[in-house]
């Protein structure tokens, strides 16, 4: 049974949960399992979490990075860095045709890149470039991935790029090995959300080599007073938000539900929900 298989029986369990009280791939795999919250978690929030269905498929899309450099920066101390993209069988500022668009906060820029440095809130690039100033003698993660216009990324094989590098003394980029470790990082939500988009905010995130099932790693997401386990890596639509700032943690947990060490395994975000 894939994640999208699923999705009715998520659905059904999440609406329960709410009626008690008031509750694809970048190199790893989607696998089986149950989402789940206990029962004292789901009956002291109105905020619940269920899959979002039926995202447009992206069959073959491809994110390649075609140069980075290097060049002084505007204080002696930094460089510029400029990073340029190849991209295949997807098109930036394109709308991205599906339902899901008109329910969720979109881009009227279309489809872009999420450009997530360090993981930091991603800067959109609706053309395949960027740039950004690095203080030399500094070290750095770089996720590059395509995403649809409302902002879900596209999870096939091919649709990222992760470099892990450094800004040497001397102002040069030195690409670094990417750790083997499991990796998690942070994309949505994010900003501030206002009026309609507050009612249903996206939840995704990417993983780098690891899978997520109920008997394996799995990802905790606590939003505000409310905890759910995810042991399927896909996108997430979160609702009954309250107005006002809305706090995110995504944690990489093991299956003994104990936070995996790494560079990247535990972000928080702060968002912010108004009228």
């Amino acid at each position: 049974m894939n994640f999208k298989s699923q999705i009715m029986t998520l659905a059904t369990g999440a609406f329960i949960a709410a009626s008690l009280s008031a509750c694809n791939q970048s190199g790893t795999k989607s696998t089986e399992g149950t989402d789940s919250t206990t029962a004292t978690e789901a009956a002291t929030s109105a905020i619940s979490v269920t899959p979002v269905a039926d995202s447009k498929a992206f069959p073959g899309a491809e994110l390649a990075v075609s140069s980075i450099t290097a060049t002084p920066g505007a204080s002696q101390d930094s460089v510029k860095l400029e990073v340029k993209y190849a991209v295949k069988n997807f098109t930036l500022t394109e709308h991205t045709a599906d339902h899901n668009a008109d329910h969720m906060a979109n881009s009227a820029e279309g489809q872009h890149i999420h450009f997530i440095l360090d993981n930091q809130p991603y800067t959109a690039l609706y053309k395949p470039e960027n740039s950004v100033s690095l203080k030399k003698g500094t070290e750095h993660y770089l996720l590059s991935f395509l995403s649809r216009s409302y902002h879900e990324s596209i999870k096939e094989p091919k649709a990222y790029v992760l470099k892990h590098f450094k800004i040497t003394d001397q102002g040069k980029y030195e690409e670094l090995p990417v750790p083997a470790d499991a990796a998690l990082f942070y994309s949505r939500p994010k900003g501030e959300y206002k009026g309609k988009d507050t009612e249903n905010l996206l939840l995704d995130f990417y993983l780098v080599n690891t899978e997520l099932s109920a008997s394996g790693n799995k990802v905790k997401a606590e939003i505000n007073d409310t905890t759910i386990t995810l042991d399927k890596w896909g996108p997430y639509e979160i609702k009954g938000a309250p107005k006002g700032n809305l706090k995110v943690k995504l944690t990489l947990v093991g299956p003994d539900g104990n936070e995996i060490k790494g560079d990247n395994t535990s972000i928080t975000r702060e968002v912010k929900l108004s009228e």
